[in-house]
C-alpha cells in the first residue's frame, strides 16, 4: 500500500510538471517571437567580361517566421563598367532596397522572390566628345532559388543563388540592351544572431 501511495504521488507529481512545461511552451509559441531567429549577411556578385566589369555587394538583415520561411530586407550596391569596339566607355552604378522571401521545401534549398526598387546613375563617356550623365528609376521582381551548405544551425550557412528579373522594366540592371533576361548569380553567407550557447 506504501509503494502504491508513493508511485501514484510521483505519477501526479510527474504529471503536474509535465503539463506546466507543456503550458510554458504552448505560450512560447504563442508569442511566436524567438530573438535567435534574426539574422544577417549578405551576397557579393562579381563578372569580368569582354570589355566590361561588374561587382556589387547585396546585404541583408532578416527574420525566420518558420523553418520553411525567411523574410529579410535587402540593400543593393552595384558598379558595372563596359567598353564598346568604339572605344566608348559606360559606367553605371546602382542603389537599391528590396523585401527578400525565401521558402525551404528541403533544408538546403530554397526559392527566393525579391521585389526592389533601383535607383541607376549612368555615365557615358565617348572615345572623343563630352560625356553625359543620366539618372534613372527601376522596379524589378527578382525570382530563382539556390543552394545552401546547412541550415541547421539557427540559419548560419553559405548560399548560392540564381535569380532573374521578370519584371524586365526597360530601366532595369538585369536586363541587356535588347531586353532579355540576364541570370543574376550570386555568392554569399547567412549569419544567425541571438544564439543560444548549448
Amino acid at each position: 500500500m506504501k509503494f502504491f501511495r508513493s508511485f501514484v504521488l510521483i505519477t501526479l507529481g510527474l504529471l503536474t510538471i509535465n503539463a506546466g512545461l507543456a503550458q510554458e511552451e504552448e505560450t512560447e509559441k504563442q508569442r511566436g517571437y524567438d530573438p535567435a531567429n534574426w539574422f544577417i549577411g549578405g551576397s557579393l556578385s562579381l563578372g569580368v567580361g569582354n570589355g566590361s566589369f561588374n561587382a556589387g555587394i547585396h546585404p541583408h538583415y532578416g527574420y525566420t517566421i518558420a523553418k520553411w520561411l525567411d523574410v529579410a530586407a535587402v540593400g543593393n550596391l552595384e558598379y558595372q563598367t563596359q567598353r564598346d569596339g568604339f572605344n566608348n566607355k559606360y559606367r553605371t552604378t546602382v542603389y537599391g532596397l528590396g523585401l527578400s522571401t525565401r521558402i525551404y521545401p528541403v533544408h538546403f534549398i530554397f526559392l527566393q522572390a525579391q521585389p526592389e526598387y533601383n535607383i541607376i546613375a549612368q555615365k557615358y563617356i565617348p572615345a572623343s566628345g563630352e560625356s553625359l550623365k543620366d539618372n534613372l528609376k527601376a522596379p524589378s521582381f527578382l525570382v530563382g532559388g539556390g543552394y545552401t551548405t546547412s541550415r541547421t544551425d539557427k540559419n548560419s550557412f553559405t548560399y548560392l543563388s540564381i535569380l532573374v528579373d521578370v519584371l524586365k522594366d526597360e530601366n532595369s540592371p538585369y536586363i541587356d540592351g535588347y531586353g532579355n533576361l540576364l541570370p543574376i548569380i550570386r555568392a554569399g553567407v547567412n549569419i544567425g544572431l541571438n544564439r543560444r550557447k548549448k
